[in-house]
């Protein structure tokens, strides 16, 4: 008996050592998960040359409104185009087409966004927007629309029931409109007729474009491909651009490496970057960026005058004095007696920075100055964008 308990002692503590070095095994595989916390997807910061959207454009009529079309009176577009729609079906009314009075037909503009590897019979979605006084779209149909592409080519043909995302409701002394009535979508409204011809299967190279073009992130991306490809099939040609020859152990499933490709996770870099936006005050500051030893006072003379009136009135029982109206003046001065400055050292980072900006109670009016007064003062190590 003691010889099988010292057996089973045994057998625990090898249990709990198996335990104890599969959780530290654990936390070791962790790690680069954890360092790689910072690092984006390929698939998030490029894209693919070659796989691209195309834009649609197409004018047509919208009919079926209740009283809120065009007036044919003043969009004069709209009452040709209703007379040749007419006359393409047999419909005579040229003679008299300045009798024609109608409020239920809207001349539109019809976009669309043609995605890639788009297939001929597949659907596509619509936007139609008034171009006429038309007051809302709300219950109107798309007649026949054909959809071109920037070469002149019909891609696509439209047809069908305008959602409208929004109302207009008017009475005799108040009217209401939510959201824009005058602009609606027609989901899957558009059936391809043509499709844009790219055989990605058959291409032997393809080139990777950078959504924010930088050296350095071109050239991780390269790395990465190279590593999980094992060969140099990757070259950065320049910041915007990642040149893939495809390699004979991948030859044929193109799609299959570029779906591998995509989740390699590369940490981007980018310029230290102040972007002001001075028209509605909006600062972003890049996380790179660094200041040197500076001093920061911010103040402002504020002169306010007011004008008040007062009425001067003789006194009682007089009968030398008249009633006047005085003005009176009355101003104030504030120097800005009550800010302070503030002192930042050398390499500070982004969040010192803005608490330090932040302590002197200062706004993001004053605060654009304030930096760009940094950086001609050479203490900014960042580059400022001004929208």
């Amino acid at each position: 008996m003691q010889k099988l308990y010292n057996i089973f002692s045994a057998l625990k503590k090898i249990t709990l050592h198996s335990a104890l070095i599969a959780a530290f095994v654990g936390g070791l595989i962790a790690t680069p998960d954890q360092a790689k916390a910072g690092a984006s997807r390929i698939k998030d910061i490029s894209s693919i040359e070659g796989i691209r959207n195309n834009y649609l454009i197409g004018y047509g009529l919208v009919v079926g409104l209740n009283g809120t079309g065009d007036s044919l009176d003043s969009a004069i577009f709209t009452r040709e185009s209703l007379v040749g729609m007419l006359e393409r079906l047999g419909v005579q009314t040229r003679a008299d087409i300045n009798d024609l009075d109608t409020d239920n037909i809207a001349a539109v503009m019809v976009t669309a966004i043609l995605p890639p590897f788009a297939r001929q019979g597949t659907n596509i979605d619509v936007t139609v927007s008034t171009m006429g006084d038309s007051d809302s779209l709300l219950g109107g149909n798309l007649m026949v629309t054909p959809l071109l592409g920037a070469d002149g080519n019909v891609y696509a043909v439209s047809q069908g029931p305008v959602s409208a995302g929004g109302f207009v409701a008017v009475g005799a002394a108040e009217a209401i409109t939510k959201g824009v009535p005058t602009t609606g979508r027609i989901p899957n409204g558009a059936i391809i007729e043509r499709e844009i011809g790219f055989e990605l299967a058959e291409m032997d190279s393809i080139n990777l474009a950078l959504h924010n073009p930088d050296l350095t992130t071109a050239r991780r991306v390269a790395e990465a491909i190279n590593a999980f490809i094992g060969e140099p099939s990757a070259r950065a040609i320049d910041p915007t651009t990642i040149s893939l020859n495809i390699p004979m152990t991948h030859a044929g499933n193109m799609v299959g490496l570029l779906t591998d490709i995509e989740q390699l996770r590369v940490e981007p870099d980018q310029l230290a970057r102040v972007v002001i936006d001075e028209t509605s005050g909006t600062i972003v500051i890049g996380q790179e960026v660094r200041i040197d030893a500076v001093a920061i006072a911010q103040g402002n003379l504020t002169v306010t005058v007011t004008e008040s009136q007062q009425v001067s009135q003789p006194l009682p029982f007089s009968t030398t004095g008249t009633t006047q109206v005085v003005d009176r003046t009355n101003i104030q001065i504030d120097e800005g007696q009550d800010n302070k400055l503030a002192v930042l050292n050398t390499g500070v980072t982004l969040q010192a920075l803005v608490n330090g900006l932040n302590s002197l109670g200062i706004g993001p009016r004053d605060m654009i100055t304030i930096l760009q007064t940094i950086k001609a003062a050479g203490a900014l190590q960042a580059r400022i964008e001004v929208l």
